[in-house]
């Protein structure tokens, strides 16, 4: 599908096809098939299953291997945990490359159906018991990793049924009363992003947490993920800059990751005034002689 006019009305709107900024878009026959279709029945379902839901988070990132689960995940459990205590959902919507199930040791688990829908999988909180029903803190995760026969098995989808899939996962799944539901997104601003975007439109998105790493390669597709969100009235809560630099257990030396030539986040952020909301340094080996002598080396520093 070609680029649409920035007089797009939206594909969801009823007029979507025929208004008067859609002349000469290419894409105008197939909103004119859409609309005709009339509203899409799930979304009055997938409303309903929301409205036990206080937050809905989606977490984004323009670049792959930045982190991003891993943010995800870690925002999870420590929302779920003293002093929070919230009742958190993490559903990985990455259909591809499912991440979750590995972060949260829950790949052996199997989803059980039951006549209220998807159950999805109790994950044990660190400082709160999760599995007890009296627990004050809980963390609940869904993901098509936990759907696969084996691990190893790729999903090779075309858009429509990955569409499908995510649509199933808002629909079916028996979140209960969450205080958060954090959505765990694939790369990029495509199928998976449009298709969160649109089956929740009713009960609406809360905002969007962007991941990036320090180098210019990545912050510049960030630039796009922040416009993306942007265009279609999703809030930015803020940017994560992950991976800044490895910090030694003995000597507290931070030694970058990846070099911020451009000066990393931060500066990205105040240009487009949008909240930084901080970096991670995840522990490194101890600064012994051959482990930097080899990255000097590769590095030329």
């Amino acid at each position: 599908m070609s680029e649409a006019p920035a007089t797009c009305p939206g594909t969801s709107a009823p007029d979507a096809g025929s208004a008067s900024g859609c002349a000469g878009c290419p894409n105008r026959a197939t909103c004119q098939s859409n609309a005709a279709a009339g509203p899409d029945p799930d979304l009055a379902a997938i409303a309903e299953r929301m409205s036990s839901i206080k937050r809905v988070i989606v977490v984004l990132s323009g670049k792959g291997g930045v982190g991003k689960s891993t943010v995800s995940t870690q925002l999870a459990y420590s929302l779920a945990a003293p002093p929070m205590n919230q009742h958190v959902g993490l559903l990985d919507i990455d259909i591809c490359g499912p991440s979750v199930p590995t972060l949260t040791s829950t790949q052996t688990e199997e989803v059980h159906q039951t006549a209220s829908g998807w159950e999805p999988i109790a994950v044990s909180v660190p400082g709160s018991d999760a599995l007890s029903p009296d627990a004050t803190g809980t963390l609940a995760v869904m993901s098509i990793g936990h759907l696969l026969p084996s691990r190893d098995d790729a999903v090779i989808w075309r858009g429509a049924r990955k569409h499908g899939m995510i649509k199933q996962f808002l629909r079916d799944v028996n979140w209960g009363v969450l205080d958060t539901l954090i959505i765990d997104t694939p790369p990029g601003t495509s199928d998976e992003h449009l298709s969160v975007i649109q089956t929740l439109q009713k009960s609406g998105i809360d905002g969007a947490v962007i991941v990036t790493t320090p180098q210019e390669v990545a912050l510049a597709d960030v630039r796009k993920e922040i416009n993306f969100c942007r265009r279609i009235g999703v809030k930015v809560v803020g940017v994560v800059e992950n991976m800044s630099g490895f910090v030694c257990p003995e000597c507290a030396h931070v030694t970058n990751i990846f070099h911020p030539s451009s000066g990393g986040a931060q500066p990205m952020c105040d240009e487009f005034k949008v909240p930084f909301l901080g970096k991670t340094f995840p522990p490194g080996p101890p600064c012994s002689p051959g482990p930097v002598t080899l990255v000097n080396r590769t590095r030329q520093c």
